[in-house]
Formats: C-alpha cells, sequence, structure tokens
C-alpha cells in the first residue's frame, strides 16, 4: 500500500507564490524576519527585486503592505499566526480593513499543532478576531492542494484575505482537478446520520473518524469548510435538514472560530442540535504536536467516539 503524501500548507504557500510571481509582476511579498519559517524565502530566491523583510514589526509590515496595494501591487504580508492576527490586529483593521485595501495576510504556524512553542506561540485566537474584520475573507486550506489554489483565488480577488496556515505536514486528500471557489463548503464524504464539518488539518481527522463511524453502522457526512468567511451557508443548511446533527472541528478556540459561525447559520435558518470539538475556552501548552492533537481530542477516534454518543 503507497504512503500518503504529506506536505505542510506552510509550504504550499511558498511554492504557489514562487509560481504566481511568474504570472504576475504586480505580486509582492512582505516577511518579518520568517522567511525559513512561513516559506517565502522560496519567493526571495525568484524575486528577490520584490520581496520585503520588514523585520520583526508586524504591525509596520501592515502599514507597509496596506500602502503598496495603493499603488496597484497585490502584497501578501507573512508572519505567524500569533504575530500577524493578535499583535498587528489594530493595524490590520484600520489600515487594511477599514479602507478595503487588496492585502493578503498569510499566516502560518497557527493552531494548537506548532507544539514545542507553547502556549504563546499557538495562536488558537486569529479566526475568531479576523471574522469581525468587516470585509475581510478568512480562508482556512486543508491540504496541500487546496492550499495552492487558495493562494491564487486570494490574488485574484479584489479585497482584504486572512489565510491560516499550519507549520506540520497534513495529509493530501485533493488531487489536482480539485475546483476551490471562495465561499464554497465541499461535501468529502456523503452521508446521513451525522454532518461533521471540520476545517484546516481537522479535514483529513475527520474523514478518518467517518471511516470509523461507517464500521459502527453510522453514516457521517463530512465537510470541508475552506472558507469560513463568507461561510456557505446553502451547505449548512443542506447538513442540517438532511442530517439533523452537526458535528464541528476546529484547531482553534471554540469560541469565534468555525463552531459559532456554523451555529450562527443554522440557528437562523434551520435549527439542529450542534456539538463542537476544538479547544475548550484555554491556553495550549508545550510538547509535541502529534500528542497535543490527541490531548485536546482533535483527532479522529476522539471526533469518532462524539459523533456516537450524539447519535446514540
Amino acid at each position: 500500500m503507497s504512503e500518503v503524501k504529506k506536505i505542510a500548507t506552510r509550504d504550499s504557500y511558498g511554492k504557489a507564490l514562487a509560481e504566481l510571481g511568474k504570472e504576475f509582476d504586480n505580486l509582492v511579498v512582505l516577511d518579518a524576519d520568517l522567511a525559513g519559517a512561513t516559506k517565502t524565502g522560496t519567493f526571495k530566491a525568484a524575486f528577490p527585486d520584490r520581496f520585503f523583510d520588514c523585520g520583526i514589526a508586524e504591525s509596520d509590515m501592515m502599514g507597509v503592505a496596506a500602502g503598496l496595494s495603493t499603488m496597484g501591487l497585490v502584497p501578501f504580508a507573512s508572519s505567524f499566526a500569533m504575530f500577524a492576527a493578535g499583535r498587528a490586529f489594530e493595524q490590520i483593521r484600520n489600515s487594511i480593513g477599514y479602507p478595503h485595501l487588496n492585502v493578503k495576510i498569510a499566516a502560518s504556524h497557527a493552531g494548537i499543532s506548532v507544539g514545542e512553542d507553547g502556549a504563546t506561540h499557538q495562536c488558537c485566537e486569529d479566526i475568531a478576531l479576523m471574522r469581525t474584520i468587516p470585509g475581510m475573507t478568512v480562508l482556512v486550506p486543508a491540504d496541500d492542494v487546496e492550499a495552492r489554489k487558495m493562494v491564487r483565488a486570494a490574488y485574484e480577488m479584489e479585497g482584504p484575505v486572512y489565510l491560516r496556515l499550519g507549520r506540520s505536514a497534513t495529509e493530501v486528500f485533493h488531487g489536482e482537478d480539485y475546483d476551490f471557489q471562495i465561499g464554497k463548503g465541499e461535501m468529502v464524504r456523503d452521508g446521513s446520520d451525522v454532518a461533521i464539518v471540520a476545517a484546516g488539518i481537522m479535514v483529513p481527522e475527520a474523514i478518518k473518524a467517518a471511516a470509523i463511524l461507517e464500521k459502527e453502522g453510522i453514516s457521517a457526512r463530512v465537510i470541508n469548510m475552506g472558507t469560513i468567511k463568507p461561510i456557505d451557508r446553502d451547505i449548512l443548511v443542506k447538513a442540517a435538514k438532511e442530517c439533523g446533527r452537526i458535528i464541528t472541528v476546529e484547531e482553534h478556540n471554540v469560541i469565534g472560530g468555525l463552531g459559532e459561525a456554523v451555529c450562527g447559520v443554522v440557528s437562523e435558518e434551520c435549527p439542529v442540535p450542534v456539538k463542537r470539538i476544538g479547544v475548550q475556552d484555554e491556553f495550549g501548552h508545550s510538547g509535541p504536536a502529534a500528542d497535543l492533537l490527541v490531548q485536546f481530542g482533535l483527532c479522529a477516534d476522539n471526533i469518532a467516539e462524539t459523533a456516537k454518543a450524539f447519535v446514540k
């Protein structure tokens, strides 16, 4: 049996930037002294004149990106999620969001899977922060293919985008023919007893959970919600009507993230019971990424157990 390919979405981001750079000379990349970690170094090597290292000054970087966008350039500003969304929130809100500028913010090393870097770097609040900014599009890729297609989609759309990337390698389950569209969810697997709505690196875990549930006689639908804002209301209402129960899974605080976005739609359109799996309003801590994900219940076994109890 062939081994499943695993690629970190931050690696996909670096490759996608380099490819887009060949096509569009108005694409520029900014980084905050983390080009090796965010993988923007790939773009820097190919297009050094269009790469700007702003140093450890993320707030300033967002202001520079805002200015560049007013000159007809399309800047991708890159840093760790904790610094991009957290430290630079005011500049993103006032200098990018308020004037609705065409700036793309790529935030890597998000969530618990940052691992040994610990709670100070494990940003589980960024989606909540970015969702509150009017007009901000929030994208969370699940694998290499989706990440590369999201970078292109972000470049092609007009307006601010927040792209959430992971540190750890994740399983690739999409084929190159996958058609990503901003604002559209993807039904990865059909089912009728419960719908599992996941984002980012939790999607492969949700797929595994559905396979476990199938052996227990439970039919689980899996939805990949790559766009958290604007969220796909149609696919959620359909899932609520046809499955009657929804579980959300996210590598993020359950407050303000995917789960609350889903609950907002379902409560308005088709009220059904919803259970949220995620970081339960607590800080993370240092440890191997794989172990932390299991400890916080962000794994296929826990998703499956939660679903079994929910259905029965």
